[in-house]
């Protein structure tokens, strides 16, 4: 209920006067100090006791509390940036050298010399401009009336157009018009000695950047335009694809978005979208019940008090989506720059700019995220580590952590290379370096423990393989594809998943039946697919591979994945699986020491796949000795690490039947052709 109360009473309420001064003070932009006097207006009007009158006092005091004009100014300087990246990153040079390559750009944009356009028919007035914004280097062009302007920026953009309103021809009003359909990325300043409160409203509502009355103060000018065109700078540096990191987890992923922060001199802000399955969590909640809050880019803009940060969006392909809402679908217009400029935030209700953010999402499966979303990203690949860049990063940067982190004296205290590889190969298994992290961890507290232990100083000690085995104990990881043994019917694949590369072993088995395939081992459909184009190449090939072209007529065949739990899917294991088929219908038994990935065609043909980099250094660390891809793979192999390639045969194939002799070898005499 709504109480009519007295002037002196109004008066009286001090925190309703504070609020009014500083909204008063407060360089807000029209909407938002519209907002506010129309919920103060509101407020005047409402017992101090009502639920309602402390809800509308703090979203005021929200109102004032974001950071509408604030941001940081950026960097430009590329050395740094690459100084910064290398500094706090060893290896991951592409990625490197792609966000150089991203800043680089938009730095070069921003730092092209500001083209002004001044149009006025007076002479003089165009003769004063020019001179005025030519010192303070700015480039000047000057026309006399609107249709002799649109003629120069339909030849040469401007960034601004400095115009008089009332000119023969074409008048400023009908300039603006034609500039905001043909040049809308050009900003527009009106000045005119005619001002009305009317004519500026109309001005501004077209899409004028200023408005100015003559006549015209010339500090205030330049300051306008000074203030426009850093505005439009500033978009310029945050506008663009966004990026998306995705790569295998622990591949540096929020430490490079981290560095990328740094290095522009912005501040950074991470949150993890994983799991999130309410909408409001992003857009926020309406002010319709108590206890009603905004959402988190809101509220992470409010705490950071600028408008530009980086956002580090964490885990993007792990958004949930139920009934309460697509989250993903907020992102749409969040992560668009077209659209977030008027960004609206359910508890706000007031449009928020956050063109001037840059946003980076962190995934490490894309093929999770919704189309429309890829769309909006450009995707930057963070490659697996290898064995050299892991051992340099440990002693670089994760040993002198752990042994500060442990109370270690890092003078006493030193792990050799051999120490470091051995943790490598025979305790973890892949792509980052958490596992790593925590193995050395691991060293580091026992030699704590064994200090205290002992009740005397440290001794120094270096720590060497065979004392790293005898603090971490039985080996975790073996090579399995090297201690596997050659047999029938079982092949070695390479595949990718979300966390690197791995080994996959295929299992085939024949028995009595009906012409049944069983497929197990929790697949998906494209590789059941697979399965079932590798059993009809053979079956129509049957004579040129040395099959027994009946071998399907009383015989069910039963391939299985090990691993049941894990789910598997894609078409790389095409040809891994023709090869098991086959060395289990000839008896001929399959080297455990040649790995495979490739998807087959049903006629035989071998297509390319992706994740050389991550498969190649999967078949190293399982004691692979030859790695079999495909031909039109050849490209991206080349390119490939020494590092990667480090002690491997690769060989390339176009079909199926040049493998044969490379991955089955001949029949042993001594057992059955049947597995």
């Amino acid at each position: 209920m709504l109480f009519k109360r007295s002037p002196e009473e109004i008066a009286e309420n001090k925190p309703l006067a504070d609020l009014k001064t500083r909204i008063a003070s407060a360089n807000l932009p029209d909407a938002a100090r519209e907002t506010a006097n129309r919920e103060i207006g509101a407020l005047e009007k409402m017992e101090s006791t009502q639920a309602e009158y402390s809800i509308g006092l703090a979203y005021l005091e929200f109102i004032l509390s974001l950071p509408w004009n604030r941001f940081t100014e950026d960097h430009s300087d590329i050395v740094r940036v690459r100084q910064v990246l290398e500094r706090r990153h060893y290896g991951l040079e592409q990625v490197k050298e792609r966000m150089v390559e991203y800043l680089a750009a938009k730095t070069l944009r921003s730092l092209k010399p500001r083209r002004v356009l001044v149009v006025d028919d007076e002479e003089i007035a165009r003769t004063n401009l020019e001179h005025v914004f030519t010192k303070e280097g700015y480039q000047v062009e000057t026309a006399a009336d609107g249709i002799e302007a649109m003629a120069r920026l339909r030849k040469v953009p401007a960034d601004i157009v400095i115009s008089d309103l009332k000119m023969s021809r074409m008048d400023g009003l009908q300039l603006l018009g034609q500039i905001r359909e043909q040049a809308p990325d050009t900003e527009v300043v009106l000045v005119t000695g005619y001002g009305t409160v009317d004519c500026a409203v109309t001005a501004l509502r077209q899409g004028a950047a200023h408005y100015l009355c003559k006549p015209v103060d010339i500090g205030e000018l330049k300051k306008t335009v000074r203030e426009v065109l850093d505005r439009k700078r500033s978009i310029q540096i945050s506008r663009g694809p966004v990026l998306c990191f995705s790569g295998p987890p622990g591949t540096g992923k929020t430490s490079v978005g981290r560095a990328v922060a740094e290095a522009l001199g912005r501040k950074f802000v991470r949150f993890s979208v994983a799991g999130l399955h309410d909408e409001a969590e992003i857009r926020g909640h309406r002010r319709t019940y108590v206890g009603a809050m905004p959402g988190r880019i809101t509220k992470e803009l409010q705490r950071l008090g600028v408008l530009n940060p980086v956002f580090m969006l964490d885990e993007m392909d792990k958004i949930g989506q139920d009934f309460r809402g697509d989250p993903a679908s907020v992102f749409l217009e969040v992560l668009d720059p077209e659209q977030n400029s008027r960004f609206l935030d359910h508890y706000l209700d007031i449009p928020l700019d956050l063109s001037r953010a840059m946003f980076i999402a962190t995934a490490n499966d894309i093929s999770r995220l919704p189309g429309p979303l890829m769309d909006r990203m450009e995707v930057i690949a963070f490659p697996a580590y290898t064995e050299r860049e892991k051992r340099h990063i440990a002693q670089r940067y994760i040993v002198p952590a752990q042994l500060e982190e442990n109370g270690l004296d890092p003078a006493a205290v030193r792990f050799s290379d051999a120490a470091l590889i051995r943790i490598i190969e025979n305790y973890t298994r892949e792509a980052g370096l958490r596992n790593l992290e925590r193995e050395i961890a691991g060293v580091c507290r026992k030699l704590a423990r064994m200090t205290l232990e002992a009740g005397t100083r440290m001794e120094p000690v270096v720590v060497d393989a065979d004392l790293a085995s005898r603090l971490l104990g039985p080996s975790k990881f073996s090579r399995e594809a090297a201690e596997s043994g050659s047999r029938i019917g079982v092949t070695t694949g390479l595949v990718w998943t979300e966390f690197g590369g791995e080994l996959i072993f295929v299992e085939t088995a024949r028995m009595k039946g009906t012409g049944q395939l069983i497929l197990t081992g929790s697949l998906g459909d494209i590789l059941r697919e697979s399965a079932q184009t590798a059993l009809s190449y053979i079956r129509g090939n049957a004579e040129a591979l040395g099959v027994d072209p009946n071998f399907f007529d009383a015989s069910d065949i039963h391939i299985h994945f090990p691993a049941g739990a894990v789910s598997k899917d894609g078409p790389s294991a095409g040809v891994t699986v023709a090869l098991a088929l086959i060395s289990l219908l000839t008896g001929r038994p399959a080297r455990s020491d040649v790995a495979m990935s490739g998807e087959l065609s049903l006629s035989g043909r071998i297509l390319p796949v992706s994740g050389l980099r991550e498969k190649c250094l999967a078949a190293r660390r399982a004691g692979v000795k030859t790695v079999i891809l495909p031909a039109r793979n050849r490209a991206e192999i080349e390119t490939l690490a020494p590092d990667v390639t480090e002690h491997l045969k690769i060989e390339l194939a176009e079909e199926l039947a040049e493998l044969i002799p490379t991955v089955l070898m001949p029949v042993n005499p001594s057992r059955s052709g049947n597995a």
